[in-house]
């Protein structure tokens, strides 16, 4: 038990509190709107921690919360068809990213990560609306890949640019959400790998990473509450400019 409540002990109740309270609240905007976790998660603990140690603390309640994601909605094969490309990509692309960066300090990161969810936010408010034609995703897919998987590798966040394609594949909302589950369960798996390749994710990191879970699944059950009450076109905008601040924090921060 000590091992899993090491990195909280050292870090004292102020951080640990913002710890926890990051979790909770990037699993209620997951549970609300389905997606989002990460993206709160590494932009709130980024104000108080190097990008890479945040990112390490998303592992275990990424994987967790996205698990369902993946398995439901019953085109789970259909999916990893037509995407794996893609998914290859973004694997391709982390690891390339993760080599590049290993051991350097990354100047400029938090101002990477800022403009990263304001791109994100930008896109969300301005309900862009896109299309992809069948014939432009052989060789769309492992261009958008291979950029999120670099944009992961950098920042920690893997929503551009693969939401946006995602959206523009004209699949129903069942496919979509699915489509992510599975987008975001590959990147999390290859940031871990690029995180222990960099040392960035030992055993301290994974034991904090597993009790983040549980405000993660609290959240999600919060946002579940939520969506049956609160509008989810005024909940994602209020999400986006919410983002569209703290990027622009992160921003001229760093």
């Amino acid at each position: 038990m000590h091992a899993l409540t090491e990195f909280y002990e050292n870090a004292g109740p102020a951080l640990s509190a913002m710890v926890l309270g990051a979790f909770l609240l990037a699993g209620t905007v997951k549970g609300c709107i389905g997606l989002g976790l990460p993206t709160v998660a590494i932009g709130l603990l980024s104000l108080a921690m190097p990008a890479p140690q945040a990112a390490a603390l998303l592992i275990v309640p990424s994987l967790v919360t996205n698990v369902w994601q993946c398995l439901v909605g019953g085109q789970f094969w259909m999916l990893l068809r037509r995407l794996g490309p893609m998914l290859i990509a973004i694997c391709v692309g982390n690891a390339l990213g993760a080599y590049w960066l290993a051991g350097t300090a990354v100047e400029g990161a938090s101002s990477l990560l800022g403009c990263a969810l304001l791109l994100y936010a930008a896109l969300g408010l301005a309900a862009v609306r896109m299309q992809v034609p069948p014939r432009a995703e052989p060789w769309l897919g492992p261009l958008v890949g291979g950029a999120t998987g670099l944009v992961t590798a950098a920042t920690g966040v893997f929503v551009v640019p693969v939401v946006p394609y995602l959206q523009a594949l004209g699949l129903d909302r069942n496919a979509l959400v699915q489509a992510m589950g599975i987008s975001f369960m590959v990147s999390t798996l290859a940031m871990a790998g690029g995180l222990i390749y960099s040392g960035a994710l030992g055993t301290g990191e994974a034991s904090a990473s597993v009790l983040a879970v549980l405000p993660a699944l609290a959240g999600m059950a919060l946002g579940g509450w939520l969506r049956q009450r609160v509008s989810e076109k005024a909940f994602k905008r209020g999400f986006f400019i919410a983002l569209f601040l703290l990027g622009g924090h992160l921003l001229f921060a760093g």
